[in-house]
């Protein structure tokens, strides 16, 4: 076993050949290196499936053994002062390898197709492999040092992914956002770092793990210092998983690919500020109020997250502000002491909204050649509807990732959520009250994605497919404002949906087509648009479409590593074993029984509540709606007058807050952004007028004084200038001894 561990080193380094391998070629033969940039698809894919072969045996090794690998290079060594560098094995590791390598492996399939006609393929998978092997790097690190090292080079590599297309204003003002927000964090990891160093004297996680204790126990160390310290650490966690306040670089970071965006936010960039959190979890746990401050922040985040999500019309922001409102729940189950079932949540979430990011490129792909290629308008799910039938495959698995999203057993994301939520109502009810709404909240938000993508009808197309003419609630907007049942783009039609009536490319007041025009037509669309410009709705490639049925086996079957065994108890056998290492760093007991009786409760509550927010989705944006307002029992519910208009002010005012991501974006705008401006000014204008006018006014005061004195005196004789000097030195020195004898 330990054979295996030594070779643990090789993994972070597998991705990087690829990297300096196409920067070398695009350097040195740029033109070769172009004519086969399909072929640097296969080495990437390739060096990652080693990479991951060996995470997959670590791991096998982690669970028979149960044990902890440490190894150490010396690196400088100065008197007291010693910096190694090695690599630290433990489940986390092993938990974090798996992820970062099997998403990443799908992402790199997915993207040789997605990317394929992209000018930057080539640099895009660049970026990919040295984006991963520093994730696998920052797992594999020893001591703060080195996390922060590769912390640092993970940031890059966001900026360069989120930025990818930097031509666009809007990309490159987004990739800006993520690297400033996220350097506020770094600062404080930075400082954070060297605090404990000061406290501890090490950078090696057991060093400063049992030092910090028995500082703590023998009051050797000052409370309040030592708090800042875990602070100032835990906000550099706090930026890079987009915890609240430093989320907001979360839903720009969309403007990237996105392939981007399934690989940095579903198991690899925002997990690292959880996998820090989770790895000092035994130095946060000596110290409770970091604990309640992690616990707090989890929780506002997740609340947060959620309602943000309610009316996002872009496909991929609903899908960020849903990672965001994820992390909340992780955050918040390490902040109440239940390492298990953060890390359970972890792997969960992990490939469901893998699967989710990557469904949402097979939509986008499949309505650009109706669109356009602008993301204005190929993610916006105003535009969408009705691509059940021409997309079955990614709907398939676009609804398998929604319903285990949505905690509906017996998917994926049912076991963890349901575990964090038991563990939240024995910390705090109030905390209980608020994860448990936010579970509702994600039902409808995520529900709402699925059905404004694929029920419905197809609001931009040649003609409409659903076969009804208002079907949906679509054309009518949840806030209680009007919105046309179609969206023009440009393409100039309007078409009905009956059959036995005229279909009209334009409005009704300018063409109508009889029944043989209409027929032709029809032939003409289906046959000859959709065989040769594709502007139909249509299904992904293969390689797109292989990814996401591999990750919709993982999401049915990953949950079962958390499913209750035995006959009177539930025991979560195999996570708790593989986790018992790092559960004894923090002095817990690694078994975990729960009654049936408790586990029943709970998953009634839970599941309740989930099909309760797709009921309330399906209602609002589902075809029930019309059948509901046809009866005309909505209007029932609520008479028109004083009680509908109070009703509609109130879900204006819940439609702002969430379109308006909660005003903070224009808070830190028209505040923090407009004070740092002024403050910059006011010191430019210290500096240029205060600074420099006295240091110039010097210089100018001298030169106009040797002018005057050397016209005045002497007219440059040494004589003169010599009769002056003593002359003036003779009336200074008068002066001078006069002041005396007074």
């Amino acid at each position: 076993m330990e054979h295996t561990y030594q070779y643990a080193w090789i993994i972070p380094f597998l991705p990087l050949p690829v990297t300096m391998s196409i920067g070398f070629g695009l350097l040195l033969v740029s033109t070769a290196t172009k004519n086969i940039r399909r072929m640097w698809a296969f080495p990437s894919i390739l060096l990652l499936s080693i990479a991951m072969v060996f995470s997959v045996n670590l791991s096998i090794q982690q669970i028979n053994g149960s044990s902890i690998y440490q190894y150490l290079w010396s690196w400088t060594i100065n008197n007291d002062f010693s910096l190694e560098f090695g690599y630290f094995i433990d489940p986390l590791t092993s938990i974090m390898l798996i992820l970062i390598t099997t998403v990443g492996i799908f992402v790199l399939i997915y993207s040789d197709n997605y990317m394929s006609h992209d000018q930057g393929y080539l640099r895009f998978f660049a970026y990919m492999s040295f984006f991963n092997a520093s994730m696998l790097g920052l797992v594999t690190s020893s001591n703060l040092i080195q996390i922060y090292i590769f912390w640092e080079l993970v940031g890059m590599c966001s900026y360069l992914l989120i930025g990818f297309w930097f031509t666009r204003p809007i990309a490159a003002s987004a990739c800006q956002k993520a690297f400033v927000t996220n350097r506020v964090g770094d600062f404080g990891l930075l400082l954070g770092i060297l605090g404990f160093y000061w406290i501890t004297g090490s950078f090696e996680f057991r060093d400063l793990f049992e030092t910090f204790n028995k500082l703590i126990y023998s009051n050797g160390v000052n409370s309040l210092f030592a708090t800042l310290c875990a602070f100032l650490l835990f906000l550099g966690a706090v930026a890079k998983s987009a915890q609240f306040p430093l989320h907001i670089w979360l839903p720009d970071a969309m403007e990237g690919p996105t392939p981007i965006s399934a690989l940095i936010h579903a198991a690899t960039m925002v997990a690292a500020g959880i996998f820090l959190v989770a790895r000092l979890l035994p130095l946060f746990a000596s110290i409770p109020y970091i604990m309640n401050i992690i616990s707090l922040i989890g929780v506002i985040t997740l609340l947060l997250g959620a309602t943000f999500a309610l009316a996002q019309r872009d496909i991929k922001r609903s899908l960020a502000y849903s990672t965001m409102s994820q992390l909340g729940y992780i955050m918040l189950a390490l902040g109440l002491g239940s390492y298990r079932a953060a890390l359970f949540h972890l792997i969960t979430h992990a490939y469901s909204k893998a699967l989710l990011f990557l469904g949402s490129g097979s939509i986008i792909h499949s309505m650009e050649p109706l669109v356009g290629y602008s993301p204005d308008k190929s993610q916006n799910m105003v535009l969408m509807g009705g691509l059940t039938r021409y997309v079955p495959i990614t709907r398939t698995t676009f609804l398998l990732g929604t319903l285990s999203l949505c905690g509906i057993p017996p998917l994926a994301c049912f076991w963890s959520k349901d575990e964090i939520l038991s563990e939240s109502w024995l910390y705090s009810p109030i905390f209980a009250v608020i994860a448990y709404f936010t579970a509702g909240l994600t039902a409808f938000y995520t529900f709402r994605v699925y059905l404004l993508t694929f029920e419905g009808y197809l609001h931009v197309n040649f003609q409409n497919y659903s076969g009804t003419k208002n079907n949906s609630f679509y054309s009518i907007s949840l806030w209680g404002k009007e919105v046309p049942k179609t969206i023009n783009i440009n393409l100039l039609f309007s078409m009905t949906m009956n059959n036995n009536e005229s279909v009209y490319f334009f409005p009704k007041n300018t063409y109508q087509f009889d029944g043989n025009v209409i027929n032709r037509m029809r032939y003409f669309t289906t046959r000859f648009l959709k065989k040769y410009t594709s502007m139909y709705p249509h299904e992904s490639d293969n390689t797109m479409l292989f990814p996401l049925l591999i990750l919709v086996v993982f999401t049915l079957f990953v949950g079962f590593i958390g499913i209750a065994f035995g006959q009177g108890e539930i025991h979560f056998d195999l996570l708790s074993k593989w986790l018992a290492p790092s559960k004894n760093l923090l002095h817990q007991n690694s078994d975990h029984f729960v009654d049936w009786y408790e586990f029943l409760t709970n998953v009634f509550f839970s599941v309740s509540i989930a099909f309760f927010g797709i009921f309330v989705a399906s209602i609002f944006y589902g075809s029930a709606y019309s059948f509901l307002k046809n009866l005309d029992l909505i209007n029932s519910f609520v008479k028109i007058g004083p009680k509908r208009a109070f009703l509609d002010q109130i879900v204006n005012v819940i439609y702002n807050w969430s379109y308006n991501r909660g005003y903070i974006d224009f808070f830190y705008t028209r505040v923090v952004i407009r004070s740092i401006r002024g403050l910059a000014k006011l010191t430019h204008f210290f500096d240029r007028r205060i600074i420099d006018g006295i240091t110039n006014s010097v210089g100018v005061i001298s030169f106009f004084a040797g002018e005057v004195i050397k016209y005045l005196v002497g007219g440059g004789r040494i004589s003169s200038y010599l009769f002056f000097y003593l002359f003036f030195l003779l009336i200074f020195l008068l002066i001078y001894f006069l002041f005396l004898s007074l």
